[in-house]
């Protein structure tokens, strides 16, 4: 480490669906920029609305050009043409000249090894040059076992993580999840695993400061689809749901849901009008922290958040193309934490009955490790203090 410059450290996520994953690397960043005032950070992001989150200082952004999921799994450009591989090498030299200017001590890599359509293979031999400190940062579920086998089989993700990996964090807790166990991974992989416990969202109200006012009338419910794309359903439900006398309802669709559908959800809203439909919140945690009651898709980011402010929450989860958030929303209604309930069961009936039911739920902190920030922040500390002292080479 060259130690006439400040620390310098990377997050890469490829973002296809929702915020989830520059949400959490905006957390981290925080935290790592508390431990460490002097590091420099930068968010590498394929969310067009990245430019619009608050960003703790010394941090800043680069945003690519965007890709977009399929329901069957499979990646294809948002915007920029039809075919695949050229947004592919676009991105990776985007990616590649970033990194060989900017130089980064730390790189955290977020979910996929080798990057969205393997579009950080260009840069891993480089950032092995560079001597970069390589983490993969996984959430505490990715999928079903036996898909999670055949996605890294088929994406060779063990043999990244051998040859550029140095470290491997797990933003969960151990005790609900044993994503090591569950998915069989090598003992090599498993050396490198480090379970840091979830990642604190309260954290970031009070590093940002609050408003006393709640930003709509109280009390509340409060509806989020993560990005949108996938979230019509529910959220047409919830606008339709006849609500308990004196509470009022916000859906968040999220800037990724189509645009016939989101005008489709504020027609509806006419004839409801307790209910309030916004597209964007850049800031949706002082939403979360007034809401009396939550409903939500059950995405990693959305149930850390709704499980730090300590929630009542009913979880609707994805079920596909992954099984992640069904597997996440079952263990922890199993715990006592929240509701969960599957998506062939979705009705506004149901949805208001649930708001009118008293629910009476475990404190997740009596039963989860939400130490997570303070690991990372010890981690990255040691981390640059052996490459001060030549240890990490």
């Amino acid at each position: 480490m060259d130690p006439s410059r400040n620390p310098r450290c990377v997050f890469y996520s490829h973002d296809t669906m929702g915020f989830g994953h520059i949400r959490r690397n905006m957390l981290l960043s925080q935290s790592i920029t508390a431990a460490c005032p002097d590091a420099e950070i930068l968010l590498i992001s394929g969310v067009r609305a990245a430019g619009a989150f608050m960003l703790p200082p010394g941090a800043d952004s680069l945003i690519l050009p965007s890709w977009q999921k399929t329901v069957e799994g499979k990646y294809r450009p948002r915007a920029l043409g039809k075919k695949v591989q050229p947004l592919v090498r676009l991105r990776s030299q985007i990616i590649y000249a970033a990194i060989n200017a900017f130089s980064p001590d730390i790189m955290i890599v977020d979910n996929v090894p080798r990057g969205a359509m393997r579009e950080l293979d260009l840069s891993l031999p480089l950032l092995a040059a560079k001597k970069t400190h390589l983490i993969l940062g996984l959430r505490d579920i990715i999928d079903d076992p036996e898909a999670v086998k055949k996605q890294w089989y088929k994406q060779e993700n063990s043999a990244a993580l051998r040859k550029f990996y140095s470290s491997i964090w797990v933003y969960g807790d151990r005790a609900l999840y044993d994503l090591a166990r569950e998915y069989h991974f090598d003992a090599a992989t498993k050396n490198k695993m480090i379970f840091t416990g979830y990642l604190d969202a309260t954290r970031r109200i009070q590093s940002f400061g609050d408003d006393e006012a709640a930003p709509v009338a109280r009390p509340y419910a409060l509806c989020v689809v993560g990005g949108g794309q996938d979230g019509f359903r529910l959220a047409e439900s919830f606008v339709s749901t006849v609500l308990p006398n004196g509470m009022h309802g916000v859906l968040v669709t999220g800037t990724m849901m189509p645009e016939p559908q989101r005008l489709r959800l504020k027609k509806l809203a006419v004839g409801f009008p307790e209910k309030t439909v916004v597209e964007f919140v850049a800031e949706p945690l002082k939403l979360l922290r007034y809401a009396s009651r939550v409903i939500a898709m059950g995405g990693y980011n959305t149930l850390t958040e709704i499980l730090a402010f300590n929630k009542t929450a009913l979880i609707v989860p994805r079920i596909a193309p992954r099984q992640e958030q069904w597997i996440r929303a079952t263990k922890l209604a199993a715990l006592g934490l929240i509701d969960a309930l599957h998506p062939a069961h979705l009705t506004q009936e149901r949805l208001g009955d649930w708001l009118k039911q008293p629910r009476h739920f475990v404190n997740p902190r009596e039963k989860l490790n939400f130490d997570g920030l303070e690991k990372v922040a010890v981690s990255v500390r040691q981390i640059l203090n052996g490459r001060r002292i030549g240890e990490y080479v």
